[in-house]
């Protein structure tokens, strides 16, 4: 899931998958902050994507730079029709 929301910036799941992801993603984005090799070879433990690897090291990493933290923000947007469980937006802040 956090791969999808490093390609995508923004994901559509449920409130209790979104409330779970953060803390992954968030410090998965930390690690970009660093930058070195130690780092990336630490996200490329959890991230098998080459892809999704490059976009958080090259585009993710540099634009939070100057930021402690908060890289994401859960919207819920309702309830889903089938089995009505909460729905929410997982995005990434600009």
């Amino acid at each position: 899931m956090a791969t999808s929301l490093f390609r995508h910036e923004r994901i559509k799941t449920t409130t209790a998958k979104a409330k779970e992801l953060r803390p992954f993603a968030e410090r998965l984005i930390t690690l970009a902050r660093r930058g070195d090799l130690h780092a990336r070879r630490q996200a490329a433990r959890t991230i098998h994507d080459k892809e999704a690897l490059k976009v958080l090291f090259d585009t993710l990493g540099p634009r939070y730079a100057d930021r402690n933290g908060g890289y994401m923000r859960i919207l819920k947007l309702g309830r889903r029709k089938g089995d009505g469980s909460q729905i929410a937006l997982v995005q990434l802040v600009e």
